[in-house]
């Protein structure tokens, strides 16, 4: 995702550097901890999760192109498991995600509220637990061995670890608790980004 100061200053032409820090520091943590953006739809090994989990809630998540399997993210010198999801085509309506900055508050961001849906593609999310009021899969298929899912066409799993699929999914009420997300596109209409209370 791309997440595309003029003040009474004390003389013109002169930058309020805490000011500047206060407003791009969070700007950067949305930018690197919400979303994280990756041409390929891949993590690198070298890759490291950073130790903020964060909130995210949709009214509906719906899509395309789904495979689902356990792993593990590097975070320093550990490994945080979690549920990876892929989707090849992904639709959200009311998306809501929110982080804990310390010192900041919670930055919260919300968008698809206004008739348009957020949009992603090669979307996958990386979280520790996931619900929702009701889950829709079409043409699933339970217990595949994870490295030979298919239906997202761009993630697999460890071979002989277990994994599921299916054509299609809708979840409605989605709430994760998420480490990590990449997309090649993510597409937010009426986006709103700000300091604010959690996703509920």
């Amino acid at each position: 995702m791309s997440v595309d100061n003029s003040s009474r200053g004390p003389a013109q032409g002169r930058v309020r550097w805490r000011r500047f820090a206060i407003a791009a520091v969070p700007a950067v943590a949305v930018a690197g901890v919400l979303i994280g953006l990756t041409a390929e739809g891949a993590i690198a090994s070298s890759f490291s999760v950073s130790g903020a989990e964060y909130t995210v809630t949709a009214s509906q998540l719906s899509g395309s192109g789904f495979v689902q399997f356990g792993t593990a993210l590097p975070q320093g010198n550990k490994q945080v498991p979690v549920i990876e999801s892929g989707i090849a085509s992904a639709r959200l309506t009311n998306l809501c995600q929110s982080v804990s900055v310390p010192l900041f508050g919670t930055i919260r961001l919300t968008a698809g509220d206004a008739g348009t849906p957020a949009s992603a593609s090669n979307l996958i999310v990386d979280a520790q637990s996931q619900t929702g009021s009701q889950a829709v899969f079409k043409n699933i298929t339970i217990g595949q061995d994870a490295s030979t899912l298919n239906e997202d066409g761009a993630t697999t799993g460890q071979a002989g670890s277990f994994g599921e699929q299916a054509s299609g999914i809708t979840i409605d009420n989605l709430v994760q608790n998420t480490w990590l997300t990449t997309a090649g596109t993510f597409t937010l209409p009426n986006l709103s980004l700000g300091f604010g209370s959690s996703c509920p």
